[in-house]
């Protein structure tokens, strides 16, 4: 089986990539995108994760048998977090009392 020869260009490439992603990164966490700031940052760093996976661990040029351990990974940690999610989600909030007054506050504001 013959290795495939990856040309320094693609590495700089893709290091440029990550490097413009990156100044991406830093710009969006300056502009207030409300609940979407998390969204954006994530979706960031997920591509900038695939790049690094797919280039520079050399997946991009494997079999098939490599990306079906990817896909099993991937999809492992989907049932992780989704999972969590779904027991954090699903619990519900326990009021605290304050030292002064004695009285129940509750994480995110008053209940009505």
């Amino acid at each position: 089986m013959s290795e495939r020869t990856i040309s320094p260009r693609l590495y700089v490439a893709v290091f440029a990539a990550l490097a413009t992603l990156t100044l991406v990164t830093t710009g969006v966490a300056y502009i207030d995108l409300g609940v979407f700031n998390a969204v954006a940052a994530l979706s960031i760093a997920v591509v900038k994760a695939a790049l690094v996976v797919l280039f520079f661990m050399h997946v991009w040029f494997r079999g098939k048998l490599t990306w079906v351990f990817i896909a099993a990974g991937v999809l492992r940690l989907a049932f992780l977090i989704a999972f969590t999610l779904s027991d954090a989600v699903t619990r519900p909030w326990v009021p605290v009392p304050t030292p002064r007054t004695g009285s129940a506050v509750y994480p995110g504001g008053p209940r009505r």
